[in-house]
């Protein structure tokens, strides 16, 4: 089975970057679509970015659309979130899925199956 660890979070100041990584372990990421998600004190889960397998497509909250890119190495199997110009409202913890053998992303939660621990992103202003 797939486990699934992000890494690369940490304290930036407002206007910095950050790269998360998520590498897939056990299996690949093998005709998987994979997601970004995150989680900040007191509110939901919420949809960051997704990308799919195969023909490459990719999918963006819109608050998060031109600061954000995903990306996805298949040889290293490992899929990036790059974080530009990031705010203090960006301060969340994140996390990746994906969606086993689905190539497709998608933008709900029930709709990946497998999730990481989470790694912190912390903005300061």
């Amino acid at each position: 089975q797939v486990q699934l660890v992000e890494s690369g979070g940490g304290l930036v100041q407002a206007g910095g970057s950050l790269r998360l990584s998520c590498a897939a372990s056990g299996r690949t990421f093998s005709r998987s679509a994979v997601g970004w998600f995150r989680q900040a004190p007191g509110k939901e889960r919420e949809f960051v970015a997704a990308i799919s397998w195969g023909i490459i497509t990719t999918g963006y909250a819109d608050s998060v659309q031109s600061r954000f890119s995903i990306s996805r190495d298949n040889a290293q199997n490992t899929v990036y979130l790059q974080m530009n110009s990031l705010k203090p409202e960006d301060t969340a913890v994140y996390y990746c899925a994906a969606r086993s053998q689905i190539m497709a992303w998608a933008r709900g939660l029930s709709d990946y199956d497998i999730w990481g621990q989470g790694t912190q992103v912390t903005v300061s202003s």
